[in-house]
């Protein structure tokens, strides 16, 4: 049996900053990981030869953990591309614009125009430490966001924008999610423009060589710390710590952080049995369903042609497209395939896909996209450990169970981006909550 003052579970962004903290405050760590690589929610993948990122990959305004490490690796970054026409499809009409939106009839642009400044009062309502308490919580935990859309919006038009908002942010739809949550979630982020935007938004810059690398040069640092292909069956408390339990091995701590999503942690068994609130929340937040899809060609042709690269759907196998042209390495498409789309495609299988994606790029921007150089995907719904991109709560979670996100159980203690309370379902918001969690157990260990 090993021994740690720390135990961290996952080797994602999360996971890796907690244990980076824990180092530098001059305790021991070991971090255990089910899989036989680290980074979690963020993978590399190599497409026509280039290095892509499969998972996260953005850095945005505001993300200043994100940025420190990348500027401790030498990882530069440069800016999302975004010049160009957009293309957006709702309700079966194509549209190319420039600008924050696609053209609309007058009453659409004024309900958009509402529809923002409604978002933007109603989540500075919400309390950053305990949205559960906001004045409105009730009402809005008891409705999901498809009910606040059919009660305040009356064009289709304004109606189809809005349900891009949780599907292209979180690969969930408007049906899926509670209201308050999604308050929160906008809040956290500062807004619906920093949530969604690219200049000055949350999708601001990539990395040269990909996102990817900087979770492996964490890991790095820390050395024989990090133990890969140990997935956690059991967590005990007992007296004086905890013991882990994995398929290699068993190891002992004073304390524990699970930097891993909730419903992951539910197929980890906890002895004792965790309260009621915690172990309810677990089996109550689910993964957003995403295929990440990338598509390499010779030439950048939409930018020829005169076109962003972007695409947002609002019922099409694509659900966003964004220009992916790196440095180095040949032009790409990245398509993400969202929510109930996503649970269609991963039963039809790749080959299915690769068709229905390139099919679709075709009917966007003609013959050029019919002829990719490679075509690779990957299905987060078959993610042994991880499942999905982000955890989110559906209506009553957040009033009946919120509390419980990142309140320690014992000697187990919670990070992951879901607890954040900035910038949570971001790798930004990973990285703070590794940072709140390390302190939570140094504080402890001082004391």
């Amino acid at each position: 049996m090993s021994d740690a003052d720390v135990i961290v579970i996952g080797a994602g962004a999360a996971g890796l900053m907690a244990a980076q903290q824990i180092v530098e405050a001059d305790l021991s760590v070991i971090v255990l990981e089910a899989d036989e690589r680290v980074g979690g929610r963020l993978k590399a993948g190599e497409v026509a030869g280039r290095w892509v990122d499969f998972g996260g990959q953005w850095a945005g305004a505001g993300h200043t953990l994100l940025q420190a490490q990348a500027a401790r690796f030498g990882v530069a970054a440069y800016p999302q591309s975004d010049s160009g026409r957009t293309l957006a499809q709702l309700l079966g009409r194509v549209m190319a614009y420039t600008g924050a939106a696609p053209r609309m009839p007058l009453i659409s642009l004024v309900e958009l125009a509402f529809l923002q400044a409604r978002w933007d009062r109603d989540m500075r309502t919400v309390p950053t430490e305990s949205p559960w308490t906001a004045p409105k919580a009730g009402a809005w935990d008891a409705m999901t966001l498809e009910t606040w859309i059919l009660r305040h919006l009356r064009t289709p038009f304004a109606r189809a924008f809005a349900r891009l908002v949780p599907r292209g942010a979180y690969a969930v739809e408007a049906s899926q999610i509670s209201y308050l949550w999604f308050m929160d979630a906008l809040r956290a982020h500062q807004g619906l423009t920093r949530l969604l935007g690219i200049r000055g938004g949350g999708q601001e810059a990539k990395f040269a060589g990909g996102m990817a690398q900087i979770p492996r040069r964490m890991a790095e640092t820390l050395g024989d710390r990090v133990v890969v292909a140990a997935p956690a069956r059991r967590i005990v408390q007992v007296e004086d710590g905890v013991v882990v339990v994995t398929d290699r091995g068993e190891w002992r701590a004073a304390r524990i952080i699970v930097a891993i999503a909730p419903g992951p942690a539910a197929r980890i068994e906890y002895r004792p049995h965790l309260p009621a609130s915690r172990d309810s929340l677990h089996q109550r937040m689910a993964m957003g369903a995403i295929i990440k899809a990338t598509v390499a060609y010779a030439a950048p042709f939409w930018r020829e042609a005169g076109f962003s690269g972007q695409i947002a759907t609002d019922d099409d196998v694509l659900g966003i497209v964004m220009d992916d042209v790196g440095p180095t390495g040949p032009p790409m498409l990245m398509c993400f395939i969202e929510g109930r789309r996503a649970l269609e495609m991963s039963a039809a299988g790749k080959d299915a896909r690769r068709a229905a994606v390139i099919a679709s790029l075709s009917r966007f921007f003609g013959d050029a996209a019919a002829d990719p150089l490679a075509y690779d995907d990957n299905d987060w719904t078959q993610e042994p450990w991880t499942h999905g991109y982000v955890g989110t709560m559906g209506p009553g979670v957040m009033t009946r169970y919120g509390s419980a996100l990142r309140e320690p159980c014992g000697r187990i203690h919670w990070a992951g981006t879901e607890t954040s309370t900035e910038f949570s379902g971001a790798i930004e918001g990973a990285l703070r909550s590794g940072v709140r969690a390390a302190r939570e157990v140094i504080a402890l260990h001082n004391t």
